[in-house]
């Protein structure tokens, strides 16, 4: 195992990928210059490596980067282009939305449209509501994406490579927060399943289902409560869409109880999805009842107090679980 952070995983995920295939391309606002040059970016180096004919820097426009995919996609290649902040998918969506992830179906499943779409997410970095807004049950609402949310940075090689290779468009969210924190990532080339959640922690008493930046609280949380006798079964979905439905399942049956916990804001996130998963495929085993635990319903704070307050916490999902356990 090495140990490097999330960013230096992505960026050997991506340059493998690129030695494997020189189909695939990366695009993206300022991708090899600025910021990107720091170590521990996703696209260090890689400008330097393969080009500017595969490393392309694009005008200030996701709409632009969406329509560049959408269209090398269809002639053949597979791009893997960068939003640099959830919120700005807004500008994309039209390219993404109601073309990338609708030409397939429209083909009849003949025609394969591989494309990567690599998102930054999550609060944390005082950059404000503009920039740091968790939209990915917006991406899952609609049919035809993949949607990958990774929590570590073993996975986030793993998937990313899937990804690369999929024949189908797959949006990849990748938490700011987990760029900068090394963990053990195995070495060589080595893929996970899209579509497969991890149980990341084994438990009896009660399950916390849970992705991205927030495994990391989950993992808080499951310590702090087994000193107290209660064991907390973490579940990474790792993948939004499709959806690892019978992991969830098994593990609800298994426990009886459900905790879901996302940064993302409660109402028409995504936990509700998986709440709804449990109360209609698991009801008879539940012997609680499900918990949510989400940022408030407010746009993200740049104050670093109240961005603090935003996002959730160890405590509050300390609090939920026992509110059902005991």
């Amino acid at each position: 195992m090495q140990q490097i952070t999330m960013g230096q995983a992505i960026q050997q995920a991506l340059a493998e990928e690129m030695r494997r295939d020189e189909n695939v391309f990366l695009a993206g606002e300022g991708i090899g210059v600025g910021i990107h040059e720091s170590p521990v970016m996703p696209t260090y180096g890689l400008l330097q490596e393969f080009g500017p004919a595969r490393v392309k820097d694009t005008p200030v426009s996701e709409a632009a980067i969406a329509g560049l995919a959408v269209g090398a996609s269809v002639m053949g290649l597979r791009p893997v282009v960068e939003v640099m902040f959830n919120p700005f998918f807004t500008l994309a969506s039209d390219q993404i939305v109601n073309h990338a992830a609708k030409l397939r179906y429209l083909s009849g499943g003949k025609s394969s449209f591989p494309l990567v779409v690599r998102i930054k997410t999550g609060a944390g970095g005082g950059a404000g509501c503009q920039h740091a807004h968790n939209l990915e049950a917006w991406v899952a609402h609609c049919p035809g994406l993949k949607v990958v949310m990774p929590g570590t940075a073993a996975d986030a090689k793993g998937l990313l490579k899937s990804a690369i290779r999929d024949d189908n468009p797959v949006i990849f969210f990748e938490d700011m927060g987990l760029f900068f924190f090394p963990s053990p990532v195995p070495e060589g080339d080595y893929t996970i399943p899209i579509g497969v959640a991890d149980i990341k922690k084994p438990g009896r008493d009660v399950t916390v289902v849970t992705w991205s930046k927030m495994l990391g609280v989950a993992f808080k949380a499951a310590a702090a409560l087994g000193q107290e006798g209660i064991d907390v079964e973490i579940l990474d979905l790792r993948t939004l869409l499709p959806l690892d439905k019978e992991a969830v399942i098994k593990s609800v049956q298994k426990t009886g109880r459900l905790v879901i916990l996302h940064e993302a804001t409660r109402t028409g996130g995504y936990g509700g999805e998986i709440a709804a998963l449990a109360a209609e495929e698991a009801f008879s085993y539940l012997k609680a009842p499900i918990k949510r635990v989400t940022a408030p319903d407010i746009p993200v704070p740049s104050s670093p107090p109240l961005e603090r307050f935003y996002i959730p916490n160890e405590n509050q999902l300390i609090e939920a679980v026992k509110s059902i356990v005991i």
